[in-house]
């Protein structure tokens, strides 16, 4: 009997260090979710399209001629608009994010295929 009883303590003595790393992630994942709820569901700016390229095509038409060539809803409250601008000497490819207004603007060359 003696040596079940230690058995016993001894898988409860193992376990013990695994579930304390359950129980703590357990824990960041609720504080996670309860962070996640207090900010709220996050709103469609679907409607921002229209915005989202006019403000994009201005901030591009600083580096040449601009065409846009797709507005995406990447997610519920981010707009993605893709284009390009010539300047008359190069071409080059744009990114631009929109929440509400330009969050990002990331310019790349268009390197000619061989």
């Amino acid at each position: 009997m003696p040596v079940t009883r230690l058995s016993r303590l001894l898988v409860i003595a193992a376990a013990f260090p695994l579930l304390g790393g359950c129980v703590a992630s357990m824990a960041v994942s609720a504080l996670g979710m309860a962070a996640q709820s207090a900010r709220g569901r996050p709103v469609s700016n679907e409607a921002l399209q229209p915005q989202a390229r006019e403000q994009c095509s201005a901030q591009a038409a600083q580096y040449g001629a601009v065409n846009v060539i797709d507005v995406e809803q990447h997610r519920i409250d981010q707009i993605i608009v893709w284009g390009t601008v010539d300047d008359g000497k190069q071409r080059r490819s744009f990114q631009c994010d929109f929440g509400t207004k330009i969050t990002g603007f990331t310019l790349r060359p268009i390197t000619p295929q061989r």
